[in-house]
């Protein structure tokens, strides 16, 4: 109560000097400095989103298929028979490049909560990393931690990580990305909201104890970075994945008796969002006396409570009628619990520590009154055009090949996967190395298919097409596997809002994905927004994530990329030309000139529809989608993971077919050529066979003969050479 607020405080703490002085308008006061920490958790960037609020209202949310779309924990989702599926993405970055291990088993943790919180039992976890380049000095260390720490938490939790992404590149040298991402199955008529309802009820605090781990987290995701700062250590918070698990079943046993009024996690902010959350949803206030909350260290004080983000705890509103028995539930799971305040009619957000009233607030304001910003910005300049030297043919497409399967954005990701239990549930039938996950819905035929994916060198070069692709790539994935798109979550990784340029970047990846989003059907019901992804003034690439899931209707009719000997080979979307910004370029040529390929929509659907009948149709068993690498790459996984070759006829010049990567194209292999061919005209598709499957190399007459052993070494090295140099 006795600290002086001043201005080198209030800017440690996040606030320029025009939102701090509206702060107190607000108030009409100066404020605590509980009040101060309060405010500058609320209005940051990662809890507010007041630079690009704006932007994410132009993002279709809504279709007959969403129950509940962003503004709750998770998105949730009509999949039949009564269930829902309950999916988010959110990032953990800044804390994964102080403390990897840590900071990513907290970002893991976290979207969990987010999950189970709204009342569905988490089936399956995914994750979007990215790395700076390979030899830089902080690159082996990071993918280390962040590996060990997404398995180490999700492998204790017991949740299968069942698919993802991983690349690298220089940008993202002094900030990594960790974008985790769950889903979970409930009951429709068992969804749990965050709005508070009723006067006078308890307002109960539940999980592990409270520390000063994590203190001020929300803030500093919401800041630049430079290389040497340590100080930010102590914002990292610790994750206990044992406690996690014991909380997960104590709420879902709770929410089975009644009790549970509302519910939130303390995730960003801690108890500071999740109270004045519940309270502002609900047009209630909220007391609460510090006094009740149980914490692991001693001293603690009402500014320290209130911004601490430790790990694995909950605030719920309760019906007091069941307080005898909520407690007999958490003395069972081993769970600290207290009854920390109450719901009141005054819309005040009051907290009170030692009999004093450390903060006194309008709640509504808290979240309303936030500063909403419209950032300038400009329109990305167009990269540089194809060079001569960039078609020009390679020496030899057979080393091209194998250059791009065994790079490290092109390589297997083996070394990563086998770190995580991907088959534990038992339910898991497609796990990591296809185009998308696939997860059984308890004993009957319907599954979830599950995938994440961005390209960040198309974002970078044209942000707009770059957004289309991502979300057109995310719902290209699960219709490889055979399953219908339902939805997506986003986290959308990018610099500084305060550059108009980076900003540029955000708004029109917006609009692409919006865009396509729209056309597509396949609308955004949850997702994170991560600004200032950046160290010395070097931003990322821009990378919006795209996490979607699908409904299979018949788990036995599903796709995979493993082919059979005597299937005919087919490519739906015809041969490629564009190579701008390709993995190719990138790879052989050392350039990122051109724009990305360009995605259109409606050939999309089209192309999607018929690949989702005639695998649902049992005409075509094996699909995999043509994406990073081209057709060439894509016909080298296939025969990699089938373990059967096949002989290909490419069209000259055979480098541009090989690896160009012109979008809404898909591999088909099948035994039933006359069925394939009779589906795809009565969809007014021509396609035309371009192979035969069979024998132990891949050939391309002309390009390339490889034994599939030799594929299989190259590929499967480049990550286990690199975590093994000392």
């Amino acid at each position: 109560m006795s600290v002086e607020i001043t201005p080198d405080l209030v800017r440690a703490h996040g606030l320029t000097p025009e939102e701090y002085e509206r702060f107190c308008e607000l108030i009409g006061r100066t404020p605590t400095l509980t009040e101060l920490g309060i405010v500058s958790a609320m209005w940051n960037e990662h809890c507010s989103y007041k630079s690009s609020r704006i932007h994410l209202r132009t993002m279709p949310t809504s279709g007959p298929q969403v129950i509940h779309g962003p503004g709750e924990n998770a998105g949730v989702v009509d999949i039949g028979d009564g269930l829902a599926v309950v999916f988010k993405m959110e990032s953990h970055n800044h804390p994964s490049y102080i403390e990897p291990y840590q900071g990513a088993t907290t970002g893991v943790g976290g979207i969990l909560r987010d999950v189970f919180t709204m009342g569905a039992r988490p089936i399956a976890c995914l994750n979007a990393i990215r790395f700076g380049a390979p030899d830089h000095p902080k690159t082996r260390h990071l993918v280390s931690g962040v590996v060990a720490g997404i398995g180490g938490y999700g492998n204790a939790f017991g949740v299968p990580t069942v698919g993802g992404e991983m690349e690298f590149d220089a940008s993202y040298n002094g900030n990594p990305l960790v974008n985790a991402m769950a889903v979970g199955i409930a009951r429709q008529d068992a969804i749990f909201l965050s709005k508070a309802e009723g006067v006078g009820r308890p307002i109960v605090y539940l999980g592990s104890k409270t520390g000063r781990d994590g203190i001020h987290g929300a803030t500093m995701a919401s800041a630049s970075f430079d290389s040497d700062d340590q100080s930010e250590r102590s914002t990292v918070q610790v994750g206990d994945p044992y406690a996690e698990k014991r909380l997960l079943e104590a709420c879902l046993e709770l929410m089975q008796t009644g009790a549970v009024i509302a519910i939130q996690d303390m995730g960003a902010a801690g108890l500071t969002s999740s109270a004045v959350e519940m309270g502002a949803k609900g047009n209630l206030g909220v007391r609460l006396d510090l006094d009740n909350v149980p914490c692991r260290e001693t001293g603690m004080t009402a500014y320290e409570m209130m911004l601490s983000e430790s790990q694995e705890r909950m605030l719920m509103v309760l019906d007091p009628e069941h307080w005898d028995e909520a407690r007999a539930i958490f003395e069972k799971w081993e769970l600290e619990s207290a009854i920390v305040g109450e719901t009141t009619d005054d819309l005040r957000f009051r907290v009170w520590h030692n009999g004093v009233e450390e903060a006194n607030l309008p709640i509504k304001e808290l979240g309303d009154e936030a500063p909403i910003y419209d950032r300038p910005w400009t329109e990305p300049a167009a990269p540089p055009a194809l060079t001569d030297d960039d078609l020009a043919p390679p020496v030899d497409l057979g080393d091209t090949l194998m250059a791009l399967i065994g790079s490290p954005n092109g390589c297997s990701r083996r070394w990563v996967w086998e770190q995580y239990d991907h088959v534990i549930s038992g339910n898991v039938v497609g796990g990591p190395g296809g185009d998308a996950a696939v997860v059984r819905i308890g004993d009957g035929p319907v599954a979830l298919a599950m995938t994440v994916d961005v390209s960040p060198r198309y974002c970078r070069a044209d942000p707009f097409e770059g957004g289309k692709q991502a979300v057109a790539e995310a719902w290209r994935n699960l219709t490889a596997v055979g399953a219908t798109p339902l939805a997506l979550t986003d986290n959308l990784n990018f610099g500084a809002a305060t550059v108009p340029e980076i900003m540029g970047q955000f708004v029109r990846a917006i609009h692409g994905i919006g865009e396509a989003a729209r056309d597509l059907e396949f609308p955004v019901v949850s997702g994170n927004v991560s600004l200032y992804n950046q160290t010395d003034g070097q931003s990322i690439l821009p990378t919006p994530a795209i996490g979607g899931v699908g409904r299979l209707a018949d788990v036995t009719r599903r796709a995979t990329l493993a082919w059979a000997a005597g299937d005919t080979i087919f490519l739906v979307g015809g041969h490629g030309e564009h190579l701008g910004q390709s993995l190719y370029l990138d790879v052989v040529k050392n350039s990122r000139n051109g724009r990305p390929p360009s995605v259109d929509l409606a050939l999309e659907r089209k192309h999607g529809d018929l690949v989702r009948h005639v695998i649902a149709e049992g005409i075509v068993t094996a699909c995999h989608d043509v994406s990073s690498g081209g057709l060439g790459t894509a016909l080298a996984e296939m025969a990699m993971v089938s373990g059967v070759g096949a002989r290909v006829d490419v069209p000259a010049p055979a480098h541009v077919h090989l690896f160009a990567e012109d979008q809404g194209r898909y591999v088909l292999a099948t035994a039933d050529t006359d069925g394939l061919l009779m589906a795809a005209g009565k969809a007014g598709i021509a396609i035309a066979p371009i192979g035969l499957v069979g024998g132990t190399t891949l050939d391309v007459p002309g390009a390339f003969s490889i034994p599939i052993e030799a594929l299989r070494e190259v590929h499967e090295a480049f990550l286990p050479n690199l975590m093994a140099q000392p």
